[in-house]
């Protein structure tokens, strides 16, 4: 049957694998439970909606038949009942029971004629589709999913709605689903609910969980002859719910065993047959008992897309490699073992491949699948994932196996969904971490739910390349001993390839940043205990992959140390390979893999800094910059020269502000600083940076542009000159020489000097100059000459020259004078001033204009106090020039009285901002003005002088001026002392403040725990309020967080610094509330752990004997250790007894009257002693006198009795004590009053006491008044007797024989022993030969001698 969505003429084709559905349950192993619909009789004839009435409309029509509705019972299927068979020892996919389902799916084995039976609970059938969902991306399952309905019965079961089936694959549309959840969600819950979000509620935790579906639900008998796919009943008016089982589920009379291991379907991922794909591409022959593919008959065909083979006995896939098309092959519950999957390398489409429910014990045969993204190996005995890469696989439920290890786990670059449950691995800590590490950021579900944040944050915690490591098989450890672990690891795989005497002490790269340099540090150590020869040397090359760690393609050209990653690097890693080489020997590589690049923050940097070019006079030296541009914009950076001179600071030079730069003679003997600032295009600025050169060399001696100044004429002085070069000129040499007509040389005429006066010999010739350069050193240079003009004879002259005029401040003079040889018209006048009144050369004159025929002048203000010159040079018509004359005037020129014409402010009427002020003048030469600067509360008070600024031009202004009108007076002054009208500008509008910032802002302090912290900033921009201060803690990746409660302008960093940076933040806050842009300062740290420090030391508890003292101590320098606590007795000699090391200490007698001494040395974790602190108590004071026990031992008669007593309080004195005999064992309340007793008699007040023959059968009771040694008593302790006084064993002494009468003699002996009683007496004779006869009757201590006892011994015997 095709999908009821499904238009016609449409192409059954597979959809792709969406995760964000769910998958739809098997229609051939689904059987469906309806629950009891209400009470009401309504709620069991729900309105459908009308897409479901469509679709079972079009449902009907394509049956061409329709089902009943009007069954007395439902019935299950052949193959369903095959499972009340004979149990086999093979897996199946049956799945297995809920616990809330197994009593009523068992009676629904044992008599399927019932549908509900008696089943205390049971569930809905929206309850049983969410089941046999596998949702694999899906959200938790709401709390707003239906909720069950306790029983139902067969005639509510007719009136419940019919179960369109769900979907046609794994990934199928979730119209079909929409139609059942629409249908049976409103027959139990409110009509509102949709079909969609009864979808996405569907608990995540159904993922591999269909197999249970045959035994979870029942089926009604189809009336159809189609069998082939399940159908929709008819009608809703039947309120049967019942569907067909497809043909292919029928398990040929197989038996399934319901084994633990196959009931637990809750792991298991099963796929739905694809109902709209035609025969020509779907293949489905579950529980065919299948065992070759190559078997004849089984139809195998290129064509095929969807193959189903799932519960056969397949134990090997040859023949699978003919489905080049396939796309999902179901080969769950087979006998396969593995390896042996080298054929699916010929199914490159193969998009689901379902292997649950073998026996597979490796997938390393497993070939890479370029399109397969689903993979279920669940319910096998895999001990790894080992096996090829898979491109594009999302999901891998590789539950219930015998997963022990992640070495081998392949690179899977799109995986979202991993599954590993019930397996031994599962006891490895932090699995979830580890997956994360492995699958890479794609990872979005581990077992089937939402990543956990804190095995996201513990990931992040690692190094990149800790998956590689657990790929090789490295032990999963904590984050903070990873790094050294897997450098040990990968240590231990490099070290038996090092080159000989050479160990690896480091391999890592340092954090890379956007367009900056990123350096690796792989660092080879010498044995100290072998001699190489060679060094060794390092051949780097860099590649560049994926956050996944694969994909690393060689960055071309990249062959140092250092590499610059790109913008398209962002979020990528690095790779570094290095290949030692000693000798000619080129050994395996070793690796080190960065942390992904992160984006640069725009701040460009200078790397590097070069000045290139010779450094001798003359030369252009270039300076060169390589700059880290860190994510800006290349810009042109700033760039100047500054020139040192020995021992002095360096001075910038003027005009040098390009990259190039022309040595001057200035710059010899001085080192030159170039400084270049990067700055981007952006406007970004970086840190200027400074690059030295050495002292820069004078040329050699040299010069050019030599020239002959003067006309060659008669008469005049003509002069040599040239531009020297090379250091400072010294004496150099100059020649004349003379043209000779005849032969056209030149000869010498006169040497020494650069000046030549020509004569009448010289006219009609030329004459050579000749300039040898001298430096100051003697070096001489190349000479250079050059030859003049043809000398001429004298020109016109003038004479009788005057100046006519006022000689005032801005006056017109006039020039008059006599021209001989000349006119007056051609003749030119150049005015000059000098401050001598007689001529010495036109050296000492400055020029006023340029030479001129005008005879007249104005005399300008830089006259004033000077004598004016003029040059009259007379002139022929013809352009002949004459000598020039000079003429001086007798006096200076005179001045004006000073006086300002103009005066005004401008600028910035801001705090900081720059006022300029402004002024002409007149009068004379301007002598030292004076300038004064002031505030004025209002504009028309007097104004307070800001005396910082007098006597300049411009006032940068500051906080004082805020809200006040500023004014600039100048006072025109002569250079001749005269002073002119003062005049008073007042500025336009009151100084405004200027926006709140920081100038600096930096932390002061130690980086040490416990040491404060401050912040030492530089505030402008008014008068400064409460500024916002925050602080942060960066950690060594870059990641940052703010601590919590330091809010303050100081912070001690406490233990959980250690390790990281500080920075602190500051917002300036001006006291209108304005606030400034934020400025976060530089790090400081990383914080180290302080001195391990005991900050307080006190005694916890009472200061008395018998009382328990321990102690409490603040502690502070890193972590802590176990600190060492020592407590000592302080004898009055001084000398101190160690009592104990425990937390406590509990006072005894012997240390009353003495004080107790603790010694507490911190220790840090690391070993680290700090200094040790002690406290002393005072004297410790006794307890009350107490008895703590008596005890009187077992009593007889004639033996002492030492009582067993224990005292406490102090030192014990003398108590009193008091012996009393009773015929009964007193109770203990007649103890506590034994003395007023009257049957009891006293009879003893001693200590020790011994019972006589009167205490015999009596009890001894004891009172002891417990006394201290200073005569203080505590209360009385009475003790009884545990029994009687016993009495001495029966004994006699002093046995002797009386002589009474003559005859008659009486036995005596002294009885001991109790109370006598009868007394046993015998006679004896003893006979002269030593012979002791027993005389017969003798029996009383009186004897009556006979005649028998004569010349014998009598012998008495007393027992």
């Amino acid at each position: 049957m095709e999908d009821p969505e499904a238009q016609p003429g449409e192409d059954p084709v597979i959809k792709p694998l969406n995760l964000d559905h769910h998958f739809a349950e098997s229609p051939a192993e689904s059987v469906t439970k309806v629950a009891k619909p209400g009470k009401s009789s309504e709620a069991a004839k729900p309105k459908v909606s009308a897409p479901a009435n469509s679709t079972r409309k079009r449902s009907d029509t394509r049956n061409g038949s329709e089902l009943s509705s009007g069954f007395a019972r439902s019935t299950v299927s052949s193959s369903l009942r095959s499972s009340n068979s004979v149990a086999v020892t093979r897996r199946n996919s049956t799945g297995g029971l809920s616990e809330k389902s197994s009593a009523s799916t068992a009676r629904q084995q044992n008599n399927t004629s019932s549908i509900a039976g008696k089943k205390p609970s049971t569930l809905l059938a929206t309850e049983s589709v969410r089941r046999s969902l596998p949702e694999l991306r899906g959200s938790s399952l709401s709390s707003s999913a239906t909720k069950l309905t306790p029983r139902a019965n067969l005639s509510e079961t007719r009136k419940s709605v019919p179960v369109s089936p769900v979907g046609r694959s794994l990934s199928t549309s979730t119209a079909s689903g929409t139609s059942i959840q629409k249908t049976l969600r409103k027959s139990t819950v409110k009509p509102s609910s949709s079909a969609s979000s009864s979808l996405k509620k569907i608990s995540s935790s159904s993922l591999d969980s269909t197999a249970s579906s045959a035994s979870k639900k029942t089926i009604s008998k189809v009336s159809s002859p189609i069998t082939r796919s399940p159908t929709v009943s008819s009608g809703l008016r039947s309120g049967s719910l019942s569907s067909s089982l497809d043909r292919s589920s029928n398990l040929s009379g197989r038996k399934k065993a319901a084994t633990p291991e196959s009931r637990d379907s809750h792991f298991i991922v099963l796929p739905q047959v694809e109902i709209k794909a035609g025969d020509d591409v779907r293949l489905d022959l579950r529980g065919h008992r299948v065992r070759n593919l190559n078997a004849g008959g089984l139809n195998l065909s290129p064509n095929l897309e969807f193959v189903y083979l799932r519960d056969n006995l397949l134990s090997t896939l040859e023949g699978v490699e003919i489905l080049t098309r396939v796309k999902v092959l179901d080969l769950s519950f087979n006998d396969f073992k593995g390896p042996g999957f080298e054929p699916l390398a010929n199914c490159k489409a193969l998009q689901q491949l379902y292997l649950a429910g073998n026996q597979i014990t490796s997938l390393i045969s497993l070939p890479q699948l370029p399109n397969l993204e689903f993979l279920s190996v669940a319910q096998n005995k895999l001990k790894s994932l080992a096996m090829a890469s898979q491109p594009r696989l999302q999901v891998l439920a590789a539950s219930k196996n015998r997963i022990s290890t992640l070495k081998g786990f392949p690179y899977l670059p799109v995986l979202e969904h991993l599954r590993v449950e019930e397996n031994p691995i599962l006891k490895m800590p932090h699995l979830e971490a580890a997956s994360i590490l492995l699958v890479g950021p794609t990872l979005k579900k581990f077992n089937d739910r939402d990543l956990s944040r804190d095995e996201l944050a513990l990931a992040k915690r690692y190094p990149t390349h800790t998956a590689l490591c657990i790929r090789d098989g490295w032990e999963f450890s904590r984050p903070e001993h990873a790094a050294d672990s897997t450098f040990r690891f990968l240590f231990e795989q490099w070290k038996d390839h090092f080159p000989p005497g050479y160990l690896l002490k480091e391999a890592s790269i340092d954090k890379p940043f956007e367009e900056d340099a990123c350096r690796c540090h792989i660092v080879f150590v010498q044995e100290s205990t072998l001699s190489i020869d060679s060094d060794i040397i390092l051949k780097y090359k860099w590649f560049l992959g994926e956050r996944t760690l694969s994909n690393f393609t060689a960055i071309p050209d990249v062959n140092g140390e250092v590499y610059w990653p790109k913008h398209e690097d962002i979020n990528k890693i690095l790779k570094v390979e290095c290949i030692p080489v000693l000798g000619e020997t080129e050994y395996p590589s070793i690796f080190a893999i960065s942390s992904p690049v992160t984006r640069g923050n725009g701040i460009p940097k200078v790397v590097n800094l070069e000045v290139h070019g010779e450094l001798v006079e003359g030369n252009v030296i270039k300076g060169h910059a390589k700059v880290a541009w860190c994510g800006g914009t290349p810009g042109k950076g700033v760039a100047s020269w500054l020139r040192k001179r020995w021992n002095s600071s360096p001075v910038v030079i003027a005009g040098a502000e390009d990259e190039e730069y022309q040595l001057t003679l200035d710059d010899i003997d001085s080192s030159l600083v170039f400084m270049y600032t990067p700055v981007t295009e952006e406007g970004a600025k970086g840190e200027p940076q400074y690059k030295y050169t050495d002292f820069v060399k004078a040329a050699a001696p040299s010069v050019n542009n030599v020239r002959i100044v003067g006309d060659a004429v008669e008469g005049n002085v003509i002069r040599g000159v040239g531009n020297y070069f090379g250091g400072r000129e010294g004496p150099s040499k100059f020649e004349w020489l003379r043209e000779n007509k005849e032969t056209g040389d030149f000869l010498i005429v006169t040497s020494g000097t650069p000046e030549y006066t020509l004569t009448k010999e010289d006219v009609g010739r030329r004459l050579a100059f000749v300039y040898i350069p001298i430096n100051f050193e003697g070096q001489e240079g190349e000479s250079v000459s050059i030859v003049s003009g043809t000398v001429r004879q004298a020109p016109p002259k003038v004479t009788n020259v005057k100046i006519i005029g006022d000689l005032r401040e801005n006056s017109k003079i006039t020039v008059t004078g006599a021209v001989m040889g000349g006119t007056e018209g051609s003749s030119r006048v150049q005015w000059f001033k000098t401050n001598s009144s007689t001529l010495n050369g036109e050296n000492e004159l400055e020029a006023m204009s340029t030479s001129k025929v005008a005879k007249a002048f104005r005399i300008p203000l830089g006259a004033v106090g000077c004598y004016i010159v003029a040059k009259y040079t007379p002139m022929t018509p013809n352009g002949e020039s004459g000598e020039s004359v000079y003429v001086i005037t007798e006096r200076v020129v005179e001045t004006l009285p000073p006086s300002l014409n103009f005066l005004s402010i401008t600028g910035d009427y801001s705090e900081g901002g720059i006022l300029t002020a402004s002024y002409g003048y007149i009068g004379g030469q301007e002598g030292k003005s004076i300038y004064n600067w002031y505030l004025h509360e209002v504009e028309n008070d007097m104004g307070t002088l800001i005396h910082e600024v007098s006597g300049l031009l411009q006032y940068r202004v500051t906080k004082d001026a805020i809200g006040k009108f500023i004014s600039f007076q100048c006072i025109p002054v002569r250079d001749d002392g005269i002073v002119g009208e003062p005049r008073t500008c007042l500025g336009q509008e009151r100084i405004r403040p200027g926006s709140p910032r920081l100038l600096a802002l930096q932390i002061v302090g130690d980086a040490v725990e416990g040491t404060i912290l401050s912040v030492e900033k530089n505030y402008w921009g008014g008068e400064e309020g409460d500024s916002v201060f925050r602080w942060f803690q960066t950690s060594s990746d870059g990641s940052q967080c703010e601590i919590r409660g330091a809010s303050g302008s100081s912070y001690m960093p406490t233990v959980d610094d250690i390790g990281f940076f500080i920075s602190v933040s500051c917002e300036p806050v001006r006291n209108d509330w304005a606030r400034g842009p934020i400025v976060l300062s530089e790090q400081i740290g990383p914080i180290v752990a302080g001195p391990p420090t005991c900050q307080s030391l006190e005694f916890l508890g009472s200061i008395m004997e018998g009382q328990r003292l321990s102690f409490t101590a603040s502690y502070i320098g890193g972590e802590r250790g176990d600190c060492l606590h020592e407590w000592f007795r302080l004898k009055a000699n001084g000398i101190k007894e160690k009592l104990s090391s425990d937390e406590f200490i509990d006072l005894t007698l012997d240390d009353v009257g003495r004080s107790i001494e603790l010694v507490y040395t911190p220790i840090r974790k690391d070993g680290i002693k700090g200094n040790s602190r002690s406290i002393i108590s005072d004297e410790i004071s006794p307890a009350d006198p107490v008895g703590l026990a008596l005890v009187i031992p077992d009593c007889h008669q004639n033996q002492e009795i030492v009582p067993l007593k224990t005292y406490f309080g102090g030192q014990e004195g003398v108590g009193k004590y008091t012996w009393h005999r009773t015929k009964t064992k007193p109770n203990g309340l007649v103890l506590t009053d034994i003395s007023s007793s009257s049957e009891d008699v006293m009879c003893g007040q001693t200590f020790t006491y011994t019972p006589s023959l009167e205490d015999v059968g009596a009890y001894l009771v004891l009172q002891w008044l417990p006394t201290r040694v200073d005569g203080q008593s505590g209360k009385p302790l009475v003790a009884i007797s545990s029994s009687a006084v016993i009495p001495a064993p029966p004994a006699v002494s002093s046995v002797h024989v009386k002589q009474l009468t003559s005859g008659i003699y009486s036995g005596e002996g002294e009885y001991s022993g109790g109370y006598e009683g009868s007394s046993l007496f015998s006679w004896y004779r003893e006979t002269s030969d030593g012979t002791i006869i027993l005389i017969n009757g003798a029996n009383y201590k009186t004897y009556e001698v006979t005649d028998a006892d004569y010349n014998s011994r009598l012998l008495f015997g007393f027992r």
